[in-house]
């Protein structure tokens, strides 16, 4: 598929959640008979749904989506990681579709329902349903620190298709997605795109991921070192960025980022590989961050230096390193609970504030010319 995407966009298709909004849900809380600020911090967050949805009171929290975008890293080869390189990605994705995967039962908990997308898992299309690799770009990546992660064309292929799952869930009602990913030497890639974005050297965003030793660490740090030398001529261009040192599942996040932004569908971002797309996307569209929310923290060096950067702060530390959604998952409770407290019309005797009038969005049909 030959796909262009002209990223200068995004600058201006992405508004400002609705500020009008917002402050009606400020003086809505202030008429509840209770003290100021009593609710503590689910008042700031029933503050920032009314201003992605556009509307006092806000509406209940009804239609979550977990979505996993997976992929194989060939990064994984040295070692990076203690989950094996070969084949670990694929039994992840099993345990998430059989519903044994603690982001599964999580889900079910939370009425959430979880989708994956393989984006570049390194299985046999045949071993995940068709729903799931239907949008498949390759197989596996090559290993950044020596080579591309990805071609080009593959890297725009990816990300036109992050922009159209952003357009489904849209269609489909969807009111809050909770972002993940699936992958093993997934740190060590997000590690690269945020030391890159941020300026720093390897040792400062170098984390343990998924619990390895000292040697292990200092093999990681290496490879993220090498992989620095190649991101940083290419950090004026984003999706050259993303085609040699993320890959397509990095690629497709950030797209599914910036379209679900312009698409005006809030997002709970999952430690630090989403942290990572979200640094890209913030990078071709200042105004996306504040469509976004931080799940929790995981330890990652990288990833705290992520959110300083996007002026986000976690929901919660649970401290949760194993990624896969489920740390974004834990933080959907609170966002329910502050929807539901503020959406509950018998607490304020005021008249609401008129929603927003409806607005034609573009979708990344409209925006790419062609998928």
């Amino acid at each position: 598929m030959d796909t262009t995407v002209d990223l200068d966009t995004f600058a201006s298709l992405v508004e400002r959640p609705d500020d009008a909004a917002r402050r009606a849900a400020e003086e809505r809380w202030l008429a509840l008979d209770q003290p100021r600020g009593g609710l503590g911090q689910l008042e700031e967050l029933g503050n920032w749904l009314a201003s992605v949805q556009g509307a006092t009171p806000v509406r209940a929290i009804t239609a979550p989506k977990v979505l996993l975008f997976a992929g194989d890293h060939g990064i994984a080869s040295l070692g990076v990681s203690k989950l094996p390189a070969e084949g670990g990605t694929a039994r992840r994705v099993h345990a998430v579709l059989d519903g044994s995967a603690p982001v599964a039962k999580l889900a079910r908990r939370f009425g959430a329902e979880v989708r994956v997308v393989d984006l570049a898992v390194d299985a046999p299309e045949a071993e995940f349903p068709e729903e799931v690799t239907r949008q498949r770009v390759r197989r596996g990546s090559g290993r950044i620190d020596l080579e591309n992660a990805v071609s080009a064309a593959e890297a725009a292929q990816a990300f036109a298709i992050g922009m159209a799952i952003a357009d489904e869930e849209a269609e489909l009602g969807t009111d809050l997605v909770v972002l993940g990913d699936l992958g093993v030497g997934s740190t060590t890639v997000a590690a690269v795109l945020i030391g890159a974005l941020c300026g720093t050297d390897a040792a400062a965003v170098c984390g343990r991921g998924s619990g390895i030793d000292d040697k292990v660490w200092m093999v990681k740090c290496a490879a993220v070192r090498d992989s620095l030398r190649r991101a940083r001529p290419v950090l004026g261009d984003q999706l050259a960025l993303l085609a040699a040192t993320g890959g397509a599942d990095f690629a497709a996040i950030t797209g599914f980022l910036l379209q679900a932004a312009v698409r005006r569908l809030p997002v709970v971002l999952d430690g630090v590989v989403s942290a990572a797309c979200a640094l890209v996307a913030q990078r071709i569209s200042f105004r996306a961050p504040e469509w976004w929310r931080a799940g929790s923290l995981t330890g990652e060096p990288a990833l705290a230096k992520a959110y300083d950067r996007l002026t986000l702060t976690p929901l919660h530390d649970q401290k949760i390193t194993m990624g896969e959604g489920v740390g974004a998952l834990l933080a959907l409770p609170l966002l329910q609970a502050a929807s539901d407290a503020l959406a509950e019309e018998a607490f304020v005797p005021s008249a609401p504030a008129a929603p927003r009038e409806p607005a034609k969005l573009p979708t990344a049909a409209e925006l790419l010319g062609q998928l």
